[in-house]
């Protein structure tokens, strides 16, 4: 990679499912480099041994691939710079911490966790913030690798950096200690891992959450002592739960982002969902395609406030992107979800007009929707009879009906020409309702149905005349 290149990446930690605040963040990374052609990297961050879950980083491949977020580098596509796993990259942190070590930018750390502790008693007790560097041993023992390596703060300073989305942000010296560069078990943290990572990858951008603005004098300091340029920082808002007042976690309910695959949303609407939650490029425009989300993508354009997940917008956005789809596949997709005894090409308009992701199509079929096409519903006469009309008239109106679809040849009974017949009884009528109401009623047998003539082409003419004569 060119000096350059715009590089971005994603480094997930492999400790449980993904949800949407991660791919968020990685959407924005790779948006960035795409617009740009640059590189994306998946790195996974796996030096916290105790809370990785087996599986995971499979996982973590899966959504992405789900989401047509490819990689340039990484697990499964090697580079100028693997491995992409951390816990692969032992010695590469070794080789950065011995050079803080020589220049005098880290130490051993020759503390018990229970001498630590006492500090931070003692510190909780005087009520004043529990500082590192104020318990900094005079003659630190040589660093071996069994005991934690920390970083020493050389200058107790304030620390000013800009932010492509917060612009400048600062903080005080209470902001920088010396915190653990590597741990007693030769495991880096998260603190100085991502740095060296950075640095060796080539990273230009670093997408991120809030959470890590707190800590970025800390890091602004390794990179310091390294000698290093740090990267463009490109901190988002976060995404808030429905309420709005409380950011969306996997602690409050956040789902695994393969779930919304299993319910059947489309990869290219999430993905047009989740960037607008933060991201907006301007105009009226809300629906887009995955290449104009790339062309409209600007760094610049990311909001600071948190924007609030909405399941009803999803759904909405999700239904947009598939209206965009091929007759063909809307067609393969419904019939998919439909038993054999009722996979009917003529159900499909009908269906589609009535869902807004794939697994509706089976909460349709458990609810009893699609029943009414094959077998005689259940009328309750009642509800044939439309405002105030006459239970008399009604039945006028429904015979009117059959002997009008009488009339219509069985081989031209569709929706157009059932459309024509009943509406030329329903216009001479004070009402149109007055015979649509009772007649779609009556075939269906529900409250809310489609409309009769659709109803009345799947049923067919025998069927339809059936049911009509059933009712009178």
């Amino acid at each position: 990679m060119s000096d350059n290149k715009i590089t971005t990446r994603f480094a997930p930690s492999p400790t449980g499912f993904i949800h949407v605040g991660n791919i968020r963040t990685a959407l924005y990374a790779w948006l960035w480099a795409r617009k740009n052609n640059g590189a994306f990297i998946l790195r996974i961050e796996d030096t916290d041994k105790e809370r990785e879950v087996a599986g995971s980083i499979e996982h973590i491949m899966k959504s992405l691939r789900w989401l047509g977020l490819d990689w340039d580098f990484g697990p499964e596509k090697d580079g100028p710079n693997a491995p992409y796993i951390q816990s692969q990259r032992l010695d590469i942190y070794k080789k950065y911490a011995e050079i803080l070590v020589k220049k005098g930018f880290a130490y051993a750390d020759p503390y018990t966790e229970e001498e630590i502790e006492k500090f931070r008693q003692k510190a909780d007790s005087e009520k004043k913030p529990f500082l590192y560097r104020e318990h900094r041993p005079e003659n630190p023992p040589t660093w071996d690798g069994t005991k934690p390596l920390r970083f020493k703060v050389s200058e107790l300073k304030k620390t000013v950096w800009n932010d492509i989305v917060w612009g400048g942000l600062s903080a005080g010296p209470e902001a920088l200690d010396d915190f653990i560069l590597i741990k007693g078990d030769g495991y880096p943290t998260y603190n100085f891992a991502h740095i060296v990572d950075d640095i060796e990858m080539g990273v230009t951008h670093v997408v991120r959450g809030q959470e890590f603005i707190s800590s970025t004098p800390k890091f602004l300091s390794v990179y310091e002592a390294l000698g290093v340029k740090p990267p463009f920082f490109v901190t988002t808002p976060p995404i808030m739960g429905a309420t709005g007042t409380k950011k969306l976690s996997k602690r409050d309910g956040a789902k695994d982002i393969l779930d919304y695959e299993k319910e059947g949303y489309l990869p290219e609407a999430m993905l047009n969902y989740l960037a607008f939650l933060g991201f907006n490029p301007g105009g009226e425009k809300e629906v887009y395609t995955r290449e104009e989300l790339i062309k409209a993508f600007d760094l610049g354009k990311i909001q600071r406030s948190g924007a609030k997940w909405s399941d009803d917008k999803l759904d909405w956005m999700n239904k947009e992107h598939m209206k965009l789809l091929p007759k063909e596949e809307v067609e393969k997709n419904i019939l998919e979800y439909l038993p054999d005894s009722m996979k009917n090409k003529k159900l499909v308009p009908i269906i589609f007009e009535r869902i807004s992701k794939w697994c509706d199509v089976k909460e349709m079929i458990e609810r009893g929707e699609l029943d009414f096409f094959y077998k005689v519903p259940d009328i309750d006469k009642t509800k044939l009879v439309y405002k105030n009309i006459s239970q008399e008239k009604i039945i006028s109106n429904i015979k009117l009906a059959i002997e009008t679809l009488e009339k219509v040849a069985e081989e031209k009974f569709d929706k157009e020409n059932i459309k024509t017949a009943l509406m030329a009884v329903a216009e001479k009528l004070e009402s149109r309702g007055e015979v649509l109401h009772p007649v779609r009623f009556a075939l269906s047998g529900l409250d809310r149905s489609p409309d009769p003539f659709i109803i009345a082409e799947i049923l067919g003419k025998n069927e339809t005349l059936s049911r009509l004569q059933k009712v009178v």
